[in-house]
């Protein structure tokens, strides 16, 4: 039987992976990167997955001995807080977005 923290980090491995192919395509075209220039939100996208990656090394870091304790506090702090303004981001666009469907026309 497999626990619910194998379930979570299988997928946590799958998202990883395709966010690392996805990352590869966009850094092979020069008009992605154009795009993201002129966009403020794939720079902020960008950013939580860089401070998501920082916080994921120190934590590697911290285990193979690495990296001292309090570099890895900072970093993981920093990781939850942007998840958290991004998870509170994506439920204000949806009720955004649900707001405008309730709408009559």
């Amino acid at each position: 039987m497999k626990t619910p923290a194998f379930h979570a980090a299988q997928s946590y491995n799958l998202a990883k992976t395709a966010l690392k192919s996805e990352a590869g395509q966009a850094k092979s075209a020069n008009a992605a990167t154009q795009t993201q220039d002129a966009n403020p939100a794939f720079k902020a996208v960008h950013d939580v997955a860089q401070t998501l990656q920082k916080g994921e090394t120190a934590a590697m870091n911290y285990m193979t001995g690495s990296a001292d304790p309090h570099s890895v506090v900072e970093a993981l702090a920093a990781a939850e807080l942007a998840v958290e303004t991004a998870v509170t981001v994506r439920d204000k666009v949806v009720e955004a977005y649900q707001e405008l469907i309730r709408m009559p026309v």
